[in-house]
């Protein structure tokens, strides 16, 4: 597994170093694209800067780097490079750069957990585009360059992301797709793949590639794939099936890194063959369970298994309900009572209003137990003060019925 990551990592790579050979990447279909490589130490980011071409480094020039609210500032060394290093995992991080009036930024990204990002930042590509260079019929249009066959795999920050809607499961899929060459790639094979067994309500996320499209549980992914990363972003929820359930994902080409983040509610595990470690960790004050692993190849099943799942039992909902039709019944049959009886009739009025609240009180503190929002302790005292007060409501209101009752027995 991790002969493939150093294959993937290589690949990068050699678009970086500067070569005098008239075969060099094209710089300005990398520029602002973010490569994460194993080369590069975990919360680090390398940016390079360039004019024109990869053969023109940029020295002694100063680049930001925005990392949420910070930004942090440094200048390139003698390669053009500019490291910033002690990046926090997760956070939304990009370059940016200004040379000769020209504005020069990343696209935005986010740090994988194990490797770090490089990227290169090019100056004047909207000159090179526009062609300065005079040769016999040239018009100075940037050059074509035709799709070709190859591989492309899922890489950068790639990851599976497991969260809980009361006792729903919602799973994020948030893949980059690696093209790590300088010409569009037609993929050797069909990127199609289909969602896990009870996917439901599957959906593409806002900034996802519109090449990326799904239909009920296939997902599709339609090529020529540019240079760098094309974002795959979906969504689909599973129904509750109890606190245990196994999930099994096959994709149709090679993961370079398996990660997948699932949130901590209760007594959540997560487990897979696949994964080489599996630890919990909070982010953002939302503790968590991070699984990861080497390389999964094409094909290769991901087999998850989820435990401790929540499972809320729901008698709590239906008794609630039930004691509600009965509360109501009982209600109507003492409002019809109530009006052919004689005596305080604006009291029991009073006394309907105060059990009708009182019972959409017992309602709510049911629903809260049940949410897990209301601890044992608080429903116990609030449940019991509640029944309480609704004994007494309706003792009063026998009270205030009796003597209509016997009024009616002595007229007859």
């Amino acid at each position: 597994m991790k002969t493939f990551t150093r294959i993937v990592s290589a690949a990068l790579t050699i678009l970086l170093p500067v070569a005098a050979a008239a075969q060099m990447p094209d710089a300005r279909r990398m520029s602002g694209i973010p490569m994460p490589g194993g080369d590069v130490p975990s919360g680090t980011v390398s940016v390079r800067l360039v004019r024109g071409d990869l053969a023109n480094n940029i020295v002694g020039h100063q680049v930001e780097l925005h990392a949420g609210a910070a930004i942090q500032t440094t200048k390139t060394d003698g390669n053009g490079r500019a490291l910033f290093s002690g990046i926090a995992v997760g956070v939304q991080v990009h370059a940016a750069a200004d040379v000769d009036g020209e504005h020069l930024e990343s696209q935005p990204f986010s740090l994988p957990p194990e490797a770090g990002v490089r990227l290169v930042l090019v100056a004047g590509a909207g000159a090179a585009a526009a062609g300065t260079s005079g040769g016999a019929g040239a018009a100075g249009a940037a050059p074509a360059f035709d799709a070709v066959a190859g591989d492309v795999v899922f890489a950068g920050d790639s990851r599976i992301q497991i969260e809980f809607e009361d006792d729903t499961i919602e799973v994020f899929y948030l893949f980059d797709l690696l093209n790590p060459g300088s010409s569009p790639v037609r993929p050797r094979g069909e990127l199609t793949f289909e969602l896990p067994d009870g996917a439901e309500q599957a959906a593409m996320l806002e900034g996802s590639s519109p090449q990326a499209t799904v239909r009920g549980r296939i997902v599709s992914i339609s090529g020529p794939l540019a240079p760098g990363l094309t974002p795959v972003r979906l969504a689909y929820s599973l129904a509750p099936a109890g606190s245990q359930r196994g999930l099994v994902q096959r994709l149709p080409i090679a993961w370079a890194r398996v990660q997948v983040v699932m949130t901590r509610a209760g007594a959540a595990q997560i487990s897979s063959p696949q994964f080489a470690t599996a630890r919990e960790a909070v982010g953002e004050g939302q503790p968590f369970v991070l699984g990861t692993g080497g390389a999964l190849a094409a094909n290769q099943e991901l087999a998850m298994s989820l435990s401790g799942l929540p499972s809320r039992s729901h008698w709590g909902r239906y008794l609630s309900i039930a004691l509600a039709v009965l509360v109501l019944a009982a209600g109507a049959y003492g409002a019809m009572s109530a009006r052919s009886a004689s005596g305080d009739v604006a009291r029991r009025a009073q006394l309907v209003d105060r059990r009708d609240k009182l019972m959409a009180d017992l309602v709510r503190v049911e629903e809260q137990h049940r949410s897990g929002t209301l601890d044992a302790g608080r429903y116990a005292t609030r449940h019991g003060e509640l029944v309480d007060q609704l004994e007494r409501v309706y003792g009063e209101l026998d009270q205030q019925l009796g003597p209509a009752h016997e009024g009616q027995g002595s007229a007859a």
